[in-house]
């Protein structure tokens, strides 16, 4: 019988528990992308201040077992927010149970140009077409060598814009290489809808060659190493029931170590009519949860207790958190959230488990 500590959540002191919510209409005053950075930017300086962690409420320890690792709670930064590794230390103050940083490609890239991000805020969504921009792996593994931040991380990998199909696994093992010292898992990202026909690295044909060259050269660095970095496959939200099985076949075969479903969507379900509706890009926030929810549990049933999966896309509470876990997913991720209810959803989602 456990102790009735084990979910005890700390009594908060004095915070600024307002801060968020009172900055807000200031920051939805800038474009998405310059939001961002202030954000990112003015939380990495409370940090260095020691003040970030008046910022968020205290959060519960819930460990999960999953990957070969112990998470101290089942809730994850989604890839994405973070894309440089630049800001490592000061969200690890919000509470997650595990970071997930990037997407890294190996060399530099500017992405696609400004604007690229678009709110849609009756619908609590976001439509981003960044395109990976990147700073690269050399200067990306820079940045998590100077970050001090000791819990579970992980890393999105992605290729180069200019990388031909045939040779993605080249750029996905490049970059694997480079981090591999300082992450915990890394992400093999096959589903973003920005990087042109990347979305073919899903293909049962595609696939399966790719997770095969990741696998082996992870089980020779993990020889060099000593240590084992799990492998993570994301998926795209808009794939039909044949499809996600292939996927789920395929991640069996090449011994993956989980799944995360999903990445955005190109559908534009439940944002008709909304001012930005139709820009170009992926689609995240409140109109991609169910669509992620049904992906988990179809791809649940394929793999059949064989991995963990990832659940991520639209989670902005609790009771969105647990309907993810319920369709099969053990660990959780979130982005928008963050945007749209601020740096205390993280406590939020994880008390109310």
């Amino acid at each position: 019988m456990r102790s009735p500590a084990f979910d005890r959540v700390p009594k908060a002191p004095p915070r600024l528990t307002m801060l968020y919510q009172a900055v807000r209409p200031l920051l939805f005053q800038l474009d998405p992308e310059s939001a961002h950075r202030a954000t990112l930017s003015g939380l990495k300086l409370a940090h260095a201040a020691g003040l970030a962690g008046l910022v968020a409420k205290p959060v519960a320890r819930k460990p999960v077992h999953a990957m070969g690792l112990e998470f101290p709670n089942p809730l994850g930064l989604a890839a994405g927010l973070d894309k440089h590794a630049e800001y490592v230390d000061a969200l690890a103050t919000l509470g997650f149970g595990f970071l997930e940083v990037g997407g890294v490609t190996p060399r530099p890239q500017p992405g696609n140009p400004r604007p690229r991000v678009f709110r849609l805020r009756e619908a609590e969504a976001i439509i981003n077409r960044y395109g990976f921009n990147s700073v690269g792996i050399e200067r990306f593994t820079a940045n998590l060598r100077r970050a001090r931040y000791r819990g579970i991380l992980g890393v999105n990998l992605g290729k180069n814009k200019d990388t031909p199909l045939a040779r993605a696994a080249e750029d996905y093992c490049q970059s694997l290489e480079s981090i591999y010292p300082h992450a915990h898992f890394a992400t093999i990202n096959v589903s973003s809808p920005n990087t042109p026909n990347l979305r073919q690295l899903q293909s049962e044909e595609e696939l399966g060659p790719l997770l095969a060259r990741m696998h082996a050269r992870r089980e020779d660095l993990a020889q060099k190493h000593g240590r084992r970095v799990a492998l993570a496959l994301k998926i795209a939200p808009d794939m039909d029931d044949t499809a996600i099985e292939a996927v789920a076949r395929t991640a069996v075969k090449e011994r993956m170590d989980a799944v995360i479903a999903t990445n955005t969507t190109t559908s534009r379900l439940g944002v008709q009519g909304l001012a930005h509706a139709g820009e170009e890009g992926g689609l995240s926030g409140g109109p991609l949860r169910d669509m992620s929810t049904a992906v988990i549990r179809k791809l649940a049933r394929a793999l059949d207790g064989a991995m963990p999966i990832i659940g991520v896309g639209g989670i902005m509470e609790a009771a969105h958190a647990r309907d993810k876990l319920a369709a099969g997913a053990t660990l959780l991720q979130l982005y928008c959230g963050l945007i749209y209810r601020g740096p205390e959803v993280v406590a939020d989602v994880v008390n109310g488990l």
